[in-house]
């Protein structure tokens, strides 16, 4: 079995003690009936992971020690922040999971013309708290040691504002731009998606204003869950650590 690895917000040393939160005692315990002695990989988002091993393993209690540590990276050097209009059901979860295998940096949810998903208050900040655990599992799988921010949601006008990538993508099926047509000299790329009914010509004509370059995808209409992994397949085969 491949070694568990777990996401912790403790500060971690070689040496120290780690109390996991009841989640993860859980997961570790009942899902893969793990017990003491057994390895596994911590990581908190600050560097590198640690190697560590169960002292202590019970239902909803588990507490490892730190036996060594290991820089690895294994980041892009491509600075990814995604817009993306803000979908209903499940496409979401989906966007974020494989977005951060694909190595995005941080995600905005957006509130634009077409967007069907009405939320606010708590209910927006628990949905912001439920992608951002969807972005920690996600690296736990792909073995990513840095965790992408999931943004609090925001207006289109209010990301197309304070978007300060280098290159700026809008990503639409009304033009024929390709992105091996296009020249990048930076590592900070913007990536701007609408949600299921797409962008509208006013919001494509305001990227456009504030310097976002159209894109396609190809011949083919993409779905919005499909669209904004397109793309980061492609950038990262181009320009990043794929391929």
């Amino acid at each position: 079995m491949r070694i568990p690895r777990v996401f912790t917000t403790e500060q971690l040393d070689v040496g120290s003690l780690i109390d996991l939160d009841k989640g993860a005692a859980r997961h570790l315990t009942s899902v893969l009936r793990m017990a003491s002695g057994q390895e596994l990989i911590l990581f908190n988002g600050q560097g590198g992971e640690f190697s560590a091993e169960l002292v202590e393993a019970k239902k909803d209690k588990a507490t490892a020690k730190i036996t060594g540590f290991t820089e690895a990276d294994r980041e892009s050097q491509l600075q990814l922040n995604l817009g993306i209009g803000i979908s209903r059901g499940e496409r979401m979860d989906w966007i974020v999971q494989k977005a951060t295998e694909l190595g995005i940096s941080q995600i905005s949810p957006i509130f634009s013309a077409r967007c069907e998903v009405k939320l606010s208050g708590e209910r927006l900040d628990k949905r912001i708290r439920h992608w951002q655990q969807i972005a920690i599992s996600a690296c736990e799988q792909s073995q990513r040691n840095t965790v992408p921010t999931i943004n609090r949601a925001v207006s289109l006008e209010h990301w197309l504002t304070n978007c300060d990538s280098s290159l700026k993508l809008v990503l639409h099926h009304r033009t024929d731009k390709r992105l091996h047509e296009m020249a990048n000299t930076d590592n900070s790329i913007g990536i701007l998606v609408g949600p299921e009914g797409g962008l509208s010509e006013l919001e494509i004509e305001q990227a456009m204003a504030r310097d976002f370059q159209p894109l396609a995808m190809g011949p083919r209409v993409l779905r919005t869950e499909t669209a904004p992994l397109a793309a980061i397949s492609i950038i990262q085969s181009i320009w990043g650590d794929m391929g």
